[in-house]
């Protein structure tokens, strides 16, 4: 499935974002860029030891923000570290915090002149944002903040879970339709 957002595309994807070919890989990370479970873990994993050599520059980075490393091993130039927040009922700014990384790693992808990014469900994991407002939130604050990051042409939605899938598939739809109408 496909959204055409004025210069950009938005593609959905049921699959391994770590076998996704594109500029800049954003990562799941947790704020001591320690690396972890989930798309972290996997990521890690898929790049090997340097990028974990690569993140020890860094103390730490606060929630809804990013930073940039290479990308080792992964069919990428960058991996963008991506601090979301913990779902603790929606009353703490999670959704301010959680559209924040979607902004702060295409700002960052564009300053390095990326023209495809790929993104995970940021914060859905462990974080236990739930999956439907998440997806909303992603798609919104990437649809947003797509003018000001003009190389971007191609933004993927990879997405490992079913339930992640389908509810981006969802709310993808819908937007083509009140596109279309």
């Amino acid at each position: 499935m496909e959204l055409n957002v004025g210069h950009c595309v938005i593609e959905l994807v049921k699959g391994d974002i770590t076998r996704i070919p594109v500029d800049a890989i954003v990562n799941a990370a947790n704020h001591m860029l320690a690396g972890g479970g989930g798309v972290d873990g996997a990521i890690h994993s898929a790049a090997g030891p340097e990028l974990m050599a690569e993140l020890r520059q860094y103390d730490s980075c606060p929630t809804g923000s990013a930073v940039v490393t290479g990308a080792g091993r992964l069919p990428a130039k960058y991996v963008i570290h991506a601090v979301g927040p913990v779902y603790r009922g929606g009353q703490r700014d999670e959704a301010a915090l959680l559209a924040s990384c979607y902004r702060t790693a295409l700002q960052l992808a564009h300053e390095r002149n990326c023209q495809s990014i790929s993104f995970p469900s940021i914060s859905t994991g462990a974080y236990g944002y739930p999956i439907p407002e998440a997806a909303a939130i992603a798609l919104s604050a990437i649809s947003e903040a797509l003018p000001a990051a003009p190389s971007i042409r191609v933004v993927k939605l990879v997405q490992f879970s079913e339930v992640s899938y389908q509810a981006c598939s969802r709310l993808m739809s819908k937007k083509s339709a009140a596109q279309t109408s």
